[in-house]
């Protein structure tokens, strides 16, 4: 029932779309989000994972999940993250893949909704860690859609591996376009 209700607000009221799936059967990935303009590509991926009725995670600074507050982060999919600069993210993030069965990790590699010229590289190498799958996600406000492609798995090759996928941004444009992360490879 709610499956019908996310795709009749984002689909028929919105007038958004969401092309490709996540494959069932995959537990575990890193779910790349690009661009990152706007505080709204939070809400379309509350709808697109909705609508794919899948359990997509995120990762959040542990101050915000405090009464009344962490009931919202915790349904919506988040995991208070302990961000003091003596702990390791990555290894921290590993771990969470470790304990637990599905965990579907959702992040902005641009790392800020600002204009960036770069990605920040933790989210490959938590995928590479965790030994699980990147999926690169389009938040395409050109084309109103949420694209979600297959699955690439990491070689270790860090700078041919960000050529692939920057390459599947080429073109989107961000809620902000002037803030979209534009591919420097491609």
């Amino acid at each position: 029932m709610k499956q019908i209700l996310y795709k009749f607000i984002f689909c028929t009221l919105l007038g958004w779309k969401v092309v490709g799936t996540i494959p069932f059967e995959l537990k575990k990935c890193v779910l790349i989000a690009v661009p990152h303009t706007s505080w709204w590509d939070f809400f379309l991926g509350i709808f697109s994972r909705g609508i794919l009725d899948m359990e997509i995670n995120y990762v959040a600074k542990k101050e915000l999940f405090v009464f009344p507050f962490n009931y919202f982060f915790t349904w919506t999919g988040g995991t208070p993250l302990n961000r003091q600069k003596n702990e390791n993210k990555v290894d921290t993030i590993a771990k969470i893949f470790q304990e637990k069965e599905v965990f579907r990790l959702a992040i902005a590699p641009e790392g800020t909704r600002k204009k960036v010229s770069e990605w920040k590289t933790g989210f490959y190498y938590m995928a590479l860690k965790a030994n699980v799958p990147i999926i690169p996600v389009a938040f395409d406000y050109g084309k109103k859609q949420v694209v979600y492609h297959a699955p690439f798995y990491p070689t270790g090759n860090i700078d041919a591996d960000i050529k692939i996928l920057e390459a599947y941004y080429v073109g989107v444009v961000g809620k902000k376009p002037e803030l979209s992360y534009i591919p420097k490879n491609n």
